[in-house]
């Protein structure tokens, strides 16, 4: 064989080997390409759990658990009777606060209608006093008045009796001069015995004098004492205008017992609306619907005030929480289409991401991690993000929070 006949033969050979090679090279591109267009416009985590709202049921007030009136995994509506706790003490509380109040109410009453009385009654008792010292500065006036007038009989008697006095001692001296003459028979019987009459109606004025200035001077002294009367009479009404006058400041006082006696009512009232509630309270209520689960009373157990009872889980409100690599975030935005399959079931459930959390989860955690120790070691983060289910995905409730999920979100 030539050499001309070897190149020949090799270059057939070369050329059928590339007929099948470019096929086949064309297809895998073609098929890669593909496949890089698929995937490279959605992001996916395996670690995600469905998430709901878990209300726990805790009384507010404590005592002896009379009746549990659901059982675990029960359906329950809004408002229905969860558990009853015995209500006898807080009746008595009612009933108790009910009489307080009735007691508050009616001194409250009965301190407001003082203040009208009050301020009628001090406005009178002011002008009473007014009139009491006008009508005593009249009798103080009066008294001083006749005291002047008995003073001037004082004088008057006293003036009569020294002229009544001057006019015994001169005819008690003309009896003794006419006692000589008539011994010598120089003047008549007649004309001393005129004389002597004379003399004994002087002494008779004189005696009266001093009667007239005994009756003026008992006249000073009554006048003197119904002088000191008025006096005292109108000290009295000027007191009792004082006190009369101090009637605003009773006045106010009336209002400030009254403002009193209603607080006190407010505060009874008070004290009945609490203890009414606390009655409402004994009956423990479903808060929303949901499905009863970690039931933990029983009848007769004793409770106290925010001890969990159970709790109840809404099926209808669940979301999924992906917990998302930091280095998938990239192209991550609220709205994108996803689509969540969850293991339990085998199937997938549309949805869309409604936020992305403004922190990593182990910014959450108890003991978040504390870099600042010089022996740092770079770990990739995790970052919550919520998905909620398009409307009627989750029409059978199917979906239990906990539940493992793989999400898939379509970032184009």
């Amino acid at each position: 064989m030539t050499d001309t006949d070897s190149r020949e033969r090799l270059a057939r050979f070369a050329t059928s080997r590339v007929r099948y090679i470019v096929p086949v090279v064309l297809v895998a591109l073609v098929v890669g390409g593909f496949l890089w267009w698929h995937y490279s416009g959605r992001e996916s985590t395996d670690d995600a759990q469905v998430d709901g709202h878990i209300t726990q049921i805790a009384p507010k007030v404590g005592g002896t658990v009379l009746r549990v009136a659901v059982r675990d995994n029960q359906a329950v509506a809004a408002g229905t009777l969860l558990v009853e706790i015995d209500p006898r003490d807080y009746q008595v509380a009612v009933d108790k606060a009910r009489a307080e109040l009735a007691d508050a109410e009616a001194t409250a009453i009965a301190a407001s209608s003082n203040v009208p009385i009050t301020s009628a009654s001090t406005a009178s008792n002011v002008t009473t006093a007014q009139g009491g010292i006008v009508q005593a500065q009249g009798g103080v006036t009066g008294a001083e008045r006749e005291l002047d007038a008995a003073r001037a009989r004082l004088v008057t008697a006293q003036a009569r009796l020294r002229e009544a006095e001057a006019n015994a001692a001169k005819s008690a001296r003309d009896v003794e001069r006419l006692k000589g003459l008539l011994a010598k028979d120089e003047i008549s019987q007649q004309q001393y015995d005129a004389t002597v009459a004379a003399a004994e109606a002087q002494k008779a004025a004189a005696d009266s004098a001093r009667a007239q200035i005994t009756e003026a001077e008992a006249g000073i002294r009554v006048a003197e004492s119904r002088l000191v009367q008025a006096n005292a009479g109108e000290q009295q009404a000027r007191a009792e205008l004082q006190t009369a006058q101090t009637g605003p400041q009773e006045v106010a006082a009336t209002k400030a017992r009254a403002a009193s006696a209603e607080a006190r009512a407010q505060t009874a009232r008070a004290n009945l609306a609490q203890a009414e509630l606390n009655l409402q309270y004994a009956t423990v209520k479903a808060p929303a619907k949901g499905i009863v689960s970690r039931k933990s009373v029983e009848p007769g157990q004793t409770v106290q005030a925010g001890q969990p009872l159970l709790a109840i889980i809404p099926l209808e409100t669940v979301w999924v929480t992906a917990n998302f690599k930091e280095t998938q975030l990239k192209d991550l935005r609220p709205g994108q289409k996803a689509t969540v399959s969850v293991d339990a079931y085998g199937r997938e459930f549309n949805g869309h991401v409604e936020s992305i959390a403004a922190a990593t989860g182990a910014r959450f955690s108890l003991l978040p991690p504390e870099n600042a120790t010089g022996n740092y070691v770079k770990v990739v983060q995790r970052v919550p993000v919520k998905i909620v289910l398009d409307d009627g995905q989750n029409a059978e409730q199917l979906l239990r929070p906990g539940m493992s999920v793989v999400p898939t979100v379509y970032t184009r």
